[in-house]
């Protein structure tokens, strides 16, 4: 018995896929585009949620530590996190020549201050 060979391929199977990948695509796009779905929040007299402002520490070259600016020692800096509110974001600045005890020092000191949003920030090379 003799096999006969495919003569054309089928692609209505391939273009129905392609069809609802196309909008699966489109639907997802439209929902990242407009930041989700619209609706209309209820008005209020003050803003229930308040903006949590990103505290900056600077590590220089030297070790020498700086939270918003102003040169601080290990001991003032957690006496300075003490009463900010803990869901506060850190944004940590360390120069790259920086002995990594130091760096780890501070890190430690808002890790165990109970900060758990901490981010460092780098360069792209």
């Amino acid at each position: 018995m003799e096999e006969k060979g495919f003569d054309y391929i089928n692609v209505i199977p391939f273009v129905d896929i392609m069809l609802v990948l196309l909008t699966i695509v489109l639907t997802t796009s439209t929902f990242i585009a407009t930041g989700g779905i619209a609706v209309q929040l209820p008005k209020a007299s003050k803003s229930s949620q308040e903006t949590l402002k990103v505290r900056t520490i600077e590590i220089d070259r030297t070790g020498a530590i700086y939270f918003s600016g102003a040169p601080v020692t290990i001991q003032a800096l957690r006496d300075s996190l003490k009463p900010l509110d803990r869901n506060s974001p850190f944004l940590i600045r360390a120069d790259r020549d920086l002995p990594l005890q130091n760096f780890v020092d501070v890190i430690d000191t808002v890790k165990s201050s109970g900060f758990q949003k901490v981010s460092l920030q780098t360069e792209k090379r």
